[in-house]
């Protein structure tokens, strides 16, 4: 019922900049936190950034100073704006959010395909 995609991934050359989004549709009735995952190859998933339903936003230490989280509740979506993008950057990103569905008394998790960035020479 609910759906959450991302897109914005693609190929860039360190020192770059990548803008990705994700878009939540359905039966939604609002959203809390929301939040950008990445998983380089051969490595476990890491949490990136939340940004919660007022604002409030933490970084991992990798990310702090090059990436900003933010999002437009009205159209529930977030988005990561990464620059200065470095080799080591290279994962499969995933965002995911707390949903409370229409008509339900309770928020559920809901994660996207994920959206592939490479950073190479």
């Amino acid at each position: 019922q609910v759906q959450l995609v991302e897109s914005g991934g693609g190929l860039v050359q360190p020192g770059g900049s990548l803008r990705l989004s994700c878009a939540a549709s359905g039966s939604i009735f609002a959203i809390d936190t929301m939040r950008w995952h990445r998983q380089p190859p051969g490595k476990q998933r890491e949490l990136v950034a939340l940004i919660t339903s007022s604002g409030d936003t933490r970084y991992a230490e990798s990310a702090k100073g090059r990436f900003t989280i933010s999002r437009i509740n009205a159209n529930n979506t977030v988005y990561l704006q990464m620059n200065s993008l470095k080799p080591e950057d290279t994962a499969v990103d995933y965002c995911d959010a707390d949903v409370r569905p229409v008509g339900l008394r309770a928020v559920n998790d809901y994660w996207g395909q994920g959206t592939q960035v490479t950073v190479s020479s």
